[in-house]
């Protein structure tokens, strides 16, 4: 990144700069791929199309059920994430979509198992416990967005065996890490919701403080203004109030003075000092 974009950056993320306060959002969104559910959600995409390449017919369609399937948990979630700008409800909702897609491909790894007679480890396995303690032991939040890493490295171990089985139960795992997050996520947006509103009602707190603010405007320009009549001199022919006018000839063009506001009808004047 260059020093030019650096400050860029610097200047719009400023909470005292006026301009940048004007064009934020009033809601934030985006963001998705700082979320843990995501990055889950990915290697169970990743996890799914390579399970699937390897240990299943790919004339079935059970194929394309599967890898539809993972791939619109993972995808919701980032669609949802960026709904989030404009409607709370569609960000609930397809973030709800993500969680059903992930149930379903749940069972179709649970069928596989129990239609060959394979082991599905028990919740407190060794095995479960220690594809469960690579997830635990990330950060909750990822800040590096240039990140490309393959997402399934870490669960090489399973996600690469030979034995399906193996493969099968790793992926369920994940599956449960990921519903558990997306539960977690879904409370939270619930609780945002009921405490800051949605969107529109949002949009429309953020248009009364605008009005309040040009109404303040407003308002102190009228006290300028009013200010300044008061401050103005009787003409000293008629005794009306004056006005502050400029001359626009004559050897004090340009310069200021008090003319009665009775003119044309009265020629009075004065000097802004008062002569």
């Amino acid at each position: 990144m260059g020093k030019e974009e650096e400050k860029n950056r610097t200047d719009w993320t400023d909470p005292t700069d006026r301009t940048a306060e004007e064009h934020r959002r009033v809601r934030a969104s985006g963001g998705y791929r700082r979320l843990k559910s995501f990055w889950v959600a990915t290697v169970i995409y990743d996890g799914t199309v390579a399970f699937c390449e390897r240990f299943l017919d790919q004339r079935s369609r059970t194929v394309d059920q599967m890898v539809q399937a993972a791939r619109s948990g993972r995808q919701n979630i980032a669609e949802g994430s960026r709904a989030a700008a404009t409607s709370s409800q569609t960000e609930l909702r397809l973030v709800g979509v993500a969680r059903a897609s992930l149930d379903e491909l749940l069972l179709d790894y649970e069928d596989y198992l129990r239609q060959r007679g394979l082991r599905q480890w028990e919740k407190d396995s060794p095995e479960a416990r220690r594809v469960r303690a690579v997830g635990q032991a990330r950060p909750e939040n990822r800040t590096d967005r240039t990140d490309r890493t393959d997402p399934t490295g870490e669960y090489a171990e399973w996600l690469g065996s030979r034995d399906p089985a193996v493969v099968a139960n790793a992926l369920i795992c994940l599956i449960h890490q990921a519903n558990y997050l997306l539960d977690r996520q879904v409370r939270v947006l619930e609780r945002q919701f009921v405490v800051d509103g949605g969107y529109s009602e949002q949009l429309a707190v953020r248009r009364i403080a605008e009005r309040e603010r040009q109404r303040d405007r407003t308002d102190q320009t009228d006290r300028t203004d009013r200010t300044a009549k008061s401050e103005a001199p009787d003409c000293p022919k008629c005794g009306r109030a004056m006005a502050l006018r400029m001359a626009r000839k004559g050897p004090k063009a340009g310069r200021q003075f008090w003319g009665c506001s009775g003119y044309p009808q009265c020629m009075g004047t004065r000097e802004l000092d008062g002569g």
